[in-house]
């Protein structure tokens, strides 16, 4: 998403994903698996139409020029839809017969939701097992099969890429400023805050008027306690009351008070505010996922910063630290994500070997995957390919490409969702428990055992 489902989560914003409604209408009908296709229906030529919130239109015109330079008798065309509107728009293309061959769909409950749209979507089984063999799965990020299958074991979309949340970037060159050094710990991290206090410099700035990234964090600190409790919970293996949660949420309400988190945070939103905050050098800290990669590079970051309001915008060498241990239990720094987006081939499109072509070439074919990982935007979707740093211009690859690369070797080993277990119905309780504790309207207490009763309804 811009990562955001990418601050494009596009800020697919996370925030969005998780309150828009629509799962009442159901999955849509489709039609029969082989499509609609044609007696003109070709693999190597056609025109199609694709949709989606995510990548932004500069990207999506990579990837196509790129696979035209391999396919140059396919046209496709994309339409980037507002992420808020995403659903508005697709539901009833999809249901005509004029809709678009290819469309993003997404893991979870939220914005494009696999359980939502997977009636319009063909298998893809059996052309990503003609490209890849039959052991496919182990030749791609196993993420992205885990949360674009269906419960009946269709494979509804191939996921371009995918991103995790669980790090905090920083700038560095305001810890050089003030002589600070990152925090390690929960300990430090408070230090480090009221060090900046002391300047007048806000330390860590959270939108805790979002409750996708109040989710991140409390989803971070749980695992920071002890891993795997969180997941449990998502998947009714665990209660949210778990001693675990109760400790975790503990910890998320003193962040508001112990000088980490700014004041008046409960009204502020993680995208535009604390994004544009960050940019614009107003804060020295932010939770953002591996979609910020994007703007390590020097043409992401100038275009950026100047987005963000800095006149004569300047980029700085932003860097990712992993999460702050926070109980000196040295459990592993947390990440946990989902495929950023699937492709899917209607069922109703009416040049459906030309769509899949596309849809497999991008999610499968080595090269096209190298120009989605050298785009810092996704982490490939396919094993085994990473950024060609020499093609990859960064503000300052001394302090920022093994920061890069150890972030990206963390991710590529995760299988933990971010919101891929989580339905629309308990991502919004989630985010009412979240939104309870931070604004000092419940206890942590009580803000899980409300959150408990609504994951048993």
């Amino acid at each position: 998403m811009f990562g955001l489902r990418s601050g494009r989560r596009s800020a697919k914003s996370l925030a969005a994903a998780l309150i828009v409604a629509g799962l009442a209408a159901g999955a849509l009908a489709g039609c029969s698996s082989s499509g609609g296709s044609n007696s003109t229906d070709s693999a190597t030529k056609g025109s199609i139409t694709w949709w989606g919130w995510t990548p932004e239109i500069g990207v999506g015109k990579q990837y196509i020029a790129a696979f035209n330079k391999v396919y140059p008798n396919i046209k496709v065309t994309y339409k980037q839809v507002a992420t808020a509107s995403y659903d508005a728009a697709i539901r009833p293309a999809l249901a005509s017969s004029v809709g678009p061959d290819v469309f993003n769909i997404a893991p979870g409950g939220g914005i494009g939701s696999i359980a939502a749209y997977q009636g319009s979507a063909l298998d893809l089984t059996p052309v990503v097992t003609k490209k890849l063999g039959s052991d496919w799965k182990s030749k791609v990020a196993a993420i992205g099969p885990a949360g674009l299958t269906t419960s009946s074991g269709k494979l509804a979309a191939l996921a371009v890429g995918s991103t995790y949340a669980g790090s905090v970037w920083i700038n560095p060159d305001m810890f050089s400023k003030y002589g600070l050094t990152p925090p390690k710990t929960f300990a430090d991290w408070v230090k480090v805050c009221s060090a900046f206090a002391s300047h007048g410099v806000t330390c860590f700035e959270q939108g805790a008027g979002d409750p996708g990234f109040n989710m991140d964090l409390l989803h971070s600190i749980a695992d920071s306690i002890k891993p795997g409790v969180w997941s449990k919970a998502a998947a009714g293996k665990a209660k949210w009351t778990d001693p675990t949660l109760v400790q975790a949420m503990t910890v998320f309400k003193s962040m508001f008070g112990n000088g980490i988190i700014q004041k008046g945070a409960v009204g502020v939103q993680q995208y535009p505010d604390v994004n544009n905050d960050f940019l614009a050098g107003k804060t020295a800290m932010v939770m953002m996922g591996t979609w910020y990669m994007q703007y390590s590079t020097l043409a992401g970051a100038t275009a950026a910063v100047s987005a963000a309001g800095v006149a004569n915008a300047k980029p700085f060498p932003m860097v990712s630290i992993p999460f702050p241990d926070v109980t000196g239990a040295g459990n592993p720094a947390p990440l946990f994500g989902d495929a950023d987006y699937g492709l899917a081939v209607n069922t109703k499109s009416k040049h459906p070997k030309a769509a899949e072509t596309f849809v497999t070439w991008l999610g499968t074919n080595t090269a096209a995957q190298q120009v989605v990982a050298n785009s810092l935007n996704d982490i490939s979707a396919l094993s085994g390919v990473s950024p060609k740093w020499s093609d990859v211009t960064l503000v300052d690859p001394s302090t920022q490409q093994s920061t890069l690369q150890s972030l990206i070797g963390r991710a590529s080993k995760i299988t933990e969702p971010r919101l891929g277990d989580l339905s629309t119905a308990l991502g919004q309780a989630m985010g009412v428990a979240t939104a309870s504790v931070a604004a000092g309207n419940a206890t942590p207490v009580q803000a899980l055992t409300t959150l408990q009763s609504s994951a048993k309804g």
